[in-house]
């Protein structure tokens, strides 16, 4: 018995996570998360239970108790588990009437125990009997059944093996699967109550994966089902319900006769539509649509097959889109349109497509009118959505989503046809209301931007070839009235069609003109959609903007300082790739025309930043010049000087200067750094030449900043003239090879003198930098006497808690661990040398032990968990390499863990595991590594992961109705 001076301890700390001050409630929370690991956790929280302390004590130890049953079951004897058992029985019967979070705690609680417990084979019959058949029980009954399911089904949490967990689903579930059933109807004949009881149709949906479905079709619980639409207390639970039963129908030839039972009962339910339409009832509309849309999906296989019977079906859906007002619930059915178009489009359902392609038709009719802005209220034309940002932005994410169903519709009926309906509604509005439009008023705006829109969307379906409507199209859109709505959606719709306006170069000379015009308006969203269209005009149409280079620079100088950063970038992106496709001959001279005016404010800026606002226009400029350098890269003959280069190499001693200037500013360093990495990229072996310059700024740069984009330029000469580039000499190979051992050096002395935790960006550059100097340069880094001191200090950096730096240097220790076998992640074909792999294996002995405790403190400890992957294969090479010795290291490891925490007999049961794997040979090893993520994730979970329930107590105070 506890006493409640042993629950005192824990319920100060309650008290003082919801009243106290911060560190108070600091000192309370890592109180209670020791608690809930400790062994003294198991009577303390029954106690608890057992006592009348509040509601939110006892959910906090319910929800313990919980995690203790799940994950350290290991504390308690096996004889003692059925003690346990009742225990958890008894306070069921206990909280039978509630508060149902406490009880719902308790149920899973009982699930999870009865997992376990494999020696208990009458779970669902002993609770039944236990809890008794009176009408308190019931509630209890029904959500301990909906809990069984999903608890086994998450059993991976639980510490058995795959074949214990299968045996044990098998007991609790398949052989329970026609008693719950017969449970489930007798409850709900019991009363008229009890059949729309939305717990009973939760454990329905619960168990349908368990049950086979057709036996709950062909029972009353169909009925059940279907009649508790009828009650707005269970309509939300029957829909999920069966939804689920159509969900587990997918497989259609397996479970047609299920269908053939549904499939009128589905379609019977079609008036509700409109009656729920004509309701302006939201939830109940979206919930008849979901039913609809989801039985189309699961079905949709037959539909294609058979479109005379399922047709039907199909017209319910269009239906509910056609009759959703306030777009909440069309959303619903476009998974069904996206599937269905799937199967439309193979040749063997031709036929059915014929069939449904009036529907498509109807479909783009009601995407057309759903797509309008809504109209204003009053004469507010400036904010038609009343100040609801919320809503402005769920509407713009929903046209998205209906251009993509426009999409389909144009799959299945053609983009001409498409086309057509769009040109049909342009043109109604021209003749209704072009005639009324003033400098100020558009009437009606709405019908016409929609269109324009649907056009935007269905550009990626238009073939450059189209011939037919767009002609028509192209000249009508460029004479819209102005209205910043109107002219920003024919910016995007020119935008997108820019690859058939250079397969039309007739069209061209008007839509630019409308685009260059643009960015002469006020308004800042209209000049943003210029500035994107241009580029796409300028990066599709740049052989047909030859003959006007020099005015586009003229354009581009006058406009550039009016826009905003993104756009600049844009704008910039757009007439670097004009420039690009110029002959090799013009090349020196338009980079010249270009970049000496931004090189001009670049300067101008430098010398006046004295603040950071000033100092990022600085980076800006030098974002905008390696525009030109990363898009503008003529092909010159080897051996003849690049005309780029050339201007690279008046450009970089300035570029050199403010870098001088301003090393201790991390955005122009990083700018700096990424222009020259991609002169190395776009130019490679022809930046020869300026290479000594860089290779001593980089040096310099690099020992002064600390920063790690100097690394990034040093990556990319190391791949750009490694050993086995054509057209580099030895020489050079050799002076590159000393530079980064240079880089290495400076780096290695950073991470003696400063801890990992202090360097993490600049340890993910290192050992990404180090990845490719393994790849291109492995015989010179492996011979190397760096190779060693490398390799300790990417063990050292395991201690690092950030998912990037820590993969990569997982990768990089990988490769390593590649180089002491016969297949390492070379750049070449070439056998691994036999001294190479002596020299890799004889490093990884001497270090190995450290390297395995870092991993695996790690993976159960400090690794986020997108490193646990790269940890595993870390270990599943050291297997592969070195299978004894790693064994050694891994036994050794886990026998260092804190007393208490894994039982002599785990660890025993692992390494048996592991060395039984090993004498399988290579499929033994990629068992040992499951067997080592199963061990260290059960690790995590019990003494590393916090448990659940102290959220709660940070949270909002619980209501315990039951």
């Amino acid at each position: 018995m506890v006493t409640m001076a042993a629950h005192a301890p824990v319920l100060t700390a309650m008290a003082t996570m919801r009243d106290g001050q911060r560190e108070q409630k600091k000192a309370a929370h890592q109180y209670l998360e020791s608690f809930q690991k400790s062994t003294e956790a198991w009577q303390v929280t029954i106690g608890i239970l057992q006592s009348g302390a509040e509601p939110e004590a006892q959910l906090f130890a319910a929800t313990t108790l919980r995690g203790k049953i799940t994950y350290d079951v290991n504390q308690i004897p096996p004889d003692a588990l059925p003690s346990l058992r009742d225990q958890l029985l008894e306070l069921l019967k206990a909280f039978a009437t509630g508060p149902r979070p406490i009880r719902i705690q308790l149920c899973v609680c009982l699930a999870i125990l009865a997992i376990q417990m494999t020696g208990w084979k009458d779970v669902v019959p002993l609770v039944v009997s236990t809890l008794g058949n009176n009408a308190e029980s019931y509630a209890c009954i029904l959500d301990f059944l909906k809990v069984l399911p999903e608890e086994v089904t998450e059993g991976r949490k639980i510490n058995l093996t795959e074949d214990e967990l299968h045996q044990r689903t098998q007991e609790l579930l398949g052989d329970n699967a026609r008693i719950v059933v017969q449970l489930l109807i007798s409850y709900a004949q019991s009363s008229a109550t009890a059949a729309t009881n939305p717990q009973l149709l939760e454990v329905v949906t619960s168990w349908l994966r368990e049950v086979p479905v057709a036996d709950v079709v062909n029972s009353p619980l169909l009925d059940v089902v279907l009649s508790a639409l009828d009650s707005e207390r269970s309509f939300d639970t029957a829909t999920d319900c069966l939804c689920a039963i159509f969900r587990e129908t997918r497989d259609v030839d397996e479970y047609l006769p299920t269908i053939q039972i549904l499939l009128p009962r589905v379609i019977a339910l079609q008036p509700r539509i409109r009656q729920a339409a004509e309701q302006e009832d939201t939830e109940l509309f979206k919930g008849i649509t979901r039913i609809f849309a989801e039985a189309g999906e699961s079905w949709v296989v037959l539909i294609a097959r058979e479109p005379a019977v399922f047709r039907p079906l199909v017209s319910a859906v269009l239906e509910c889109a056609a009759l959703d007002m306030d777009r909440d619930a069309i959303g619903l059915t476009f998974l069904f349109w996206y599937e269905l178009k799937l199967y439309l489009i193979l040749e063997r359902y031709i036929e059915a497509r014929v069939q449904y392609v009036d529907i498509y038709a109807k479909l783009v009719d009601i995407l057309l009118k759903q797509l309008e802005f809504p109209s204003a209220a009053g004469s507010n034309e400036t904010d038609l959505f009343d100040g609801d940002r919320e809503a402005e932005e769920k509407f713009r994410e929903f046209r998205h989503h209906m251009g993509d169903a426009l999409k389909d519709c144009c799959e299945i009926m053609g983009v001409t046809e498409c086309l057509s309906k769009v040109l049909e509604r342009i043109k109604a509005w021209m003749a209704s209301y072009a005639s009324q439009a003033t400098a100020t008023s558009v009437p009606h705006w709405q019908q016409l931007e929609a269109p324009l829109f649907s056009m935007r969307a269905m550009g990626r379906m238009v073939d450059k070839e189209e011939d037919i409507i767009l002609p028509q199209i192209m000249p009508l859109i460029v004479q819209i009235p102005h209205h910043e709505k109107l002219r920003f959606a024919t910016i995007m719709v020119l935008g997108r069609y820019t690859e058939w306006t250079a397969n039309h170069p007739e069209y061209l000379e008007s839509q630019f003109q409308y685009i260059v015009s643009s960015f002469g308006t006020d308004s800042k969203e209209i000049v943003r959609a210029a500035a994107m269209s241009m580029k796409f005009f300028c990066t599709d149409c740049k052989h047909l903007l030859g003959s006007q280079v020099v005015q586009l620079q003229q354009f581009y100088d006058q406009t550039l300082d009016k826009l905003p950063g993104i756009s600049q970038e844009e704008l910039t992106e757009g007439v670097a790739s004009v420039v690009a496709v110029q002959p090799p001959s013009q090349t020196f001279e338009l980079m010249k025309l270009y970049c000496d005016p931004l090189m001009a404010r670049l300067m101008v800026r430098a010398n006046a930043a004295s603040d950071e606002d000033g100092k990022l226009a600085v980076a800006d400029l030098v974002g905008l010049i390696t525009w030109f350098i990363q898009i503008v890269t003529p092909y010159v003959e080897p051996g003849q000087e690049n005309p780029a280069v050339k201007y690279c190499n008046e450009i970089f001693p300035i570029l050199s200067t403010i870098l001088d200037s301003f090393v201790g500013f991390t955005p122009i360093c990083e700018r700096i750094c990424r222009c020259w990495r991609f002169m190395i990229i776009s130019y490679r072996t022809a930046m020869a030449p300026l290479l000594p310059q860089m290779a001593n700024k980089l040096a310099s740069g690099f020992a002064a900043s600390k920063q790690g984009c100097f690394l990034w330029v040093t990556a990319a000469i190391l791949r750009e003239f490694s050993e086995d580039r054509e057209h580099v000499d030895e020489q050079t190979t050799e002076a590159i090879y000393a530079f980064f051992e240079a880089q290495a050096t400076n780096m290695l002395q950073m991470m003696s003198d400063l801890p990992p935790t202090d360097l993490p960006d600049v340890i993910e550059d290192f050992y990404r930098l180090l990845t490719d100097a393994l790849l291109y340069y492995p015989y010179k880094l492996i011979r190397s006497p760096l190779f060693t001191p490398i390799f300790q200090a990417g063990i050292s950096a395991l201690a690092l808690e950030q998912r990037d730096p820590l993969i990569a240097t997982l990768h990089y220790l990988r490769d390593v661990i590649g180089y002491g076998g016969d297949n390492p992640p070379s750049s070449t074909n070439s056998p691994n040398p036999p001294e190479i792999k002596q020299a890799v294996q004889e490093l990884i002995i001497s270090n190995g032990e450290f390297l395995v405790k870092q991993i695996m403190a790690g993976m159960m400890i400090t690794f986020p968990s997108d490193c646990f992957t790269d940890g595993s294969g870390a270990l599943l090479g050291l297997f592969q390499l070195l299978p004894q010795q790693t064994a050694t290291w891994v036994d050794k490891t886990v026998r260092m863990l804190p007393s208490g925490t894994v039982r002599e007999a785990e660890i025993d049961k692992l390494m048996a595991g592991i060395r039984e794997r090993l004498a399988l040979g290579e499929d033994g090893h990629r068992k040992v590594r499951i067997l080592l993520q199963d061990f260290t994730n059960i690790y995590r979970r019990r003494y590393v992961a916090p448990r659940d329930g102290l959220g709660r107590l940070e949270a909002e105070r619980f209501h315990f109705n039951a």
